[in-house]
């Protein structure tokens, strides 16, 4: 069966505190080579109420491999290869934004790039990948409103909307640079959203992110001193939850009245 006779097939990128998809079932792991080399991990295949899915961890099944050494290229191309017609890719960030609290799940709708070094393209390497994309709307729309509509109808606050600062990690911030991202507009950082979301926008993959805020960033609330990682725990696990939970209602499993 071609691509285009495929059903529409959703993957899910993980993240920092997503390394496996548990509510998956039925599933398979399936190792796609690509012309740029091997992805973060073999694609895990699987079904969430019937409906077939795929997964990838970004870090690697372990979460061994550092924000600035992912092969985006390869994961994304990988995707593609097993018909992927749209990502969701979920990570974890830090709140810059006042009204973002540690806990609380966003789906932004902007982007700013700090990262560098990064191989940011399909260009000369692709056939139909144009050299100047358009990234005026980083993000799908279509994506961002059915996760948007989804956690409205679990009851989920949730920020629609925000701007994703990018940064080159693996470090975290310094308050001065936070406080630089805030005079830029920013409202969370985190480390992977770019070139991530541009290699799926030059193969026409629709593409959008659903964060979890995990701690202020540096400088700002509780982490005026110094990020305290040993609380961090708990809040991820229970973000990542409604994460998890969202995805679920997302694909078509009957949302709790």
């Amino acid at each position: 069966m071609s691509t285009n006779e495929r059903s529409p097939l959703l993957a899910i990128i993980g993240g920092s505190g997503l390394n496996h998809l548990s509510i998956l079932e039925d599933t398979r792991r399936q190792f796609v080579r690509t012309p740029y080399g091997e992805p973060s991990c073999p694609l895990t295949l699987g079904t969430i109420c019937g409906h077939e899915m795929v997964f990838l961890a970004r870090h690697g099944h372990g979460h061994t491999i550092m924000p600035a050494d992912i092969n985006y290229r390869a994961n994304i191309y990988a995707l593609r290869e097993v018909g992927v017609t749209g990502i969701i890719a979920v990570g974890s960030v830090g709140s810059i934004h006042p009204s973002m609290g540690p806990g609380d799940l966003v789906i932004p709708d902007q982007i700013i790039d700090y990262s560098w070094g990064r191989i940011s393209t399909f260009f000369g390497c692709e056939q139909g990948v144009e050299m100047h994309t358009d990234f005026t709307h980083p993000f799908s729309e279509m994506l961002r409103s059915r996760l948007s509509g989804v956690a409205d109808l679990l009851g989920f606050h949730v920020h629609d909307g925000g701007v994703y600062a990018c940064t080159q990690g693996p470090r975290l911030e310094t308050a001065a640079e936070i406080r630089r991202m805030a005079g830029d507009g920013a409202d969370v950082v985190g480390m992977t959203a770019m070139p991530e979301a541009v290699l799926a926008r030059e193969l026409n993959i629709p593409y959008a992110m659903l964060n979890v805020v995990v701690n202020h960033a540096a400088g700002i609330g509780e982490s005026t001193q110094g990020i305290q990682f040993s609380a961090l725990g708990d809040v991820i696990e229970q973000a990542m939850c409604k994460a998890r939970l969202l995805i679920e209602a997302l694909v078509g499993c009957k949302v709790p009245t």
